[in-house]
């Protein structure tokens, strides 16, 4: 059984997949080390987040039957540190919480289990969910995800997820109101011009890592759209809604155009909020600061890094943006796709010209009188019991699966 684990739970926009990523690409070097980062694929945590939480994800929950409790078995059967992590078991039910835990404890209470969460402020946070939404094929317009996250009611699907992942003091509470405080860790994400590395020390010290020695080795990010970006990935998801399936967006939409294309150009318009949005949000997180004050969780940070920074960025409205810059970077989009197309393309010729060689190799080799001679021993000894038994001992001994002589 583990004698500890850490269990980071989210937020979703918090660096999350940054961290994946480096525990992914070390888990060898960190399994010789004593710490276990159960996972033979990259996104085998999320995999398992499904499981646990029986989500629906555009038919990926049907591959992910089972995943909780292989992770869980494996952390069971390991000696020293494991390190669990997805950014949206922070939804998970208070039932669904309590088998997690009990899954992954030792029956003595011997294993210590300890909870991890990253934060950052609401400002920052509801434009970077809002493009979320978008890069996974969704058409809410911003000022229709807004509305449905100030909803007090939490009236709709949307908003109730997002306060399901990103409500600091609710998630901490579903999570760790059965560990000791002291086992209740809330990182909090650094402001923007902090030093690149600050996030991911705070991580590495609590994973027990040394943060230089362990660092990305691939240029994965989860990298901001832009303004005209985001409005132009929402637009392009309205207009193929119907007729492009998800396993087909995924890679084409999502990773190719989104995460290689569109994302992280340095001169994009950022997103930001409506001032009346802003005054919101900076008054709910002072309230959230105060309740989270007097908890006496660990904080690996500071507190104050979950208020609003001042002065606010401008506001540009994606939903009455530009069309100029839309127009830009929708001739950007394009150019990348029939850039992509024309490789697609080439592989294809290539391939088509191999089947066309094979085939033509085939025919020739069938037209020969050694192969037709053969044939016909086959379909005689086809024909008789005897025939057939001496034709499976020949197979075997020559090793063969098909059922050509």
């Amino acid at each position: 059984m583990a004698e500890r684990v850490l269990l980071h739970v989210g937020a979703p926009k918090t660096g999350t997949s940054f961290v994946q990523d480096i525990l992914f690409q070390h888990r060898e070097t960190l399994r010789s080390r004593g710490i276990l980062y159960p996972a033979d694929r990259f996104d085998a945590h999320f995999l398992a987040a499904l499981d646990l939480m029986q989500l629906p994800w555009g038919g990926l929950e049907h591959e992910a039957v089972g995943a909780w409790d292989k992770l869980a078995a494996e952390v069971r059967a390991w000696r020293g540190t494991a390190i669990i992590s997805h950014e949206i078991l922070g939804t998970a039910s208070r039932l669904q919480v309590a088998r997690a835990i009990t899954s992954l404890s030792d029956p003595s209470g011997e294993t210590e289990i300890h909870l991890i969460f990253s934060a950052r402020d609401l400002v920052r946070q509801i434009p970077a969910e809002w493009q979320e939404n978008v890069k996974h094929r969704r058409t809410a317009t911003y000022a229709g995800f807004i509305s449905s996250i100030t909803d007090p009611e939490r009236s709709t699907p949307l908003g109730r997820w997002f306060w399901g992942v990103q409500e600091v003091p609710d998630v901490l509470d579903r999570w760790g109101s059965t560990l000791p405080r002291e086992r209740v860790h809330l990182v909090t994400v650094p402001p923007s011009g902090a030093p690149r590395d600050l996030l991911w020390k705070r991580f590495a010290g609590l994973f027990g890592i040394d943060a230089k020695e362990f660092h990305p080795t691939t240029d994965r990010t989860n990298s901001s759209l832009g303004v005209a970006e985001a409005t132009l990935i929402r637009r392009l998801n309205v207009a193929i809604q119907d007729v492009v399936q998800n396993h087909n967006y995924r890679p084409l939409v999502r990773e190719f155009l989104v995460h290689r294309n569109l994302s992280g150009i340095p001169d994009a318009t950022r997103l930001s909020v409506p001032p009346e949005t802003w005054k919101w949000a900076a008054d709910l997180s002072r309230l959230w600061v105060a309740e989270l004050a007097m908890r006496g969780y660990d904080v690996v940070g500071d507190l104050d890094e979950l208020l609003p920074a001042e002065p606010p960025i401008p506001f540009v409205n994606p939903d009455q943006p530009d069309e100029a810059t839309v127009a830009d970077a929708g001739v950007r989009a394009l150019a990348a796709m029939v850039q992509e197309t024309a490789r697609l393309r080439e592989s294809e010729i290539r391939l088509e010209a191999r089947v066309e060689e094979l085939s033509g190799q085939l025919g020739l080799a069938r037209g020969t009188r050694i192969y037709r001679t053969k044939e016909r021993i086959v379909r005689k000894a086809s024909s008789s019991a005897v025939g057939r038994v001496g034709l499976k001992i020949y197979r075997r001994m020559r090793g063969r699966n098909s059922r050509s002589a």
